[in-house]
């Protein structure tokens, strides 16, 4: 499994997170985010039970790549070249 950071959350007081990862084995997104414990929340979602909620900002979602973009890293920094971009803006 090759994960390739997209995104993290500049303005989050815990270290960055939420983060976005591409897996390029499966082709798929994963995101760190912040456990939700409200039991009023999350009593109305039907969550299966192989599957759990994660909560990140609305100001993250800018930060998304377009889902048909491929991430390439910079060998000069170790992050994906999306990063970079995004995060300086």
């Amino acid at each position: 499994m090759a994960l390739h950071m997209l995104c993290k959350d500049p303005d989050s007081p815990n270290n960055g997170s939420p983060t976005l990862y591409y897996d390029d084995v499966a082709d798929s997104y994963l995101l760190q985010g912040w456990k939700v414990d409200d039991t009023s929340r999350l009593a109305s979602l039907a969550i299966p039970d192989h599957e759990d909620v994660v909560e990140f900002p609305k100001r993250l979602l800018r930060l998304f790549p377009p889902a048909d973009s491929t991430p390439h890293s910079d060998a000069s920094h170790g992050l994906p070249r999306i990063v970079q971009t995004r995060m300086n803006h």
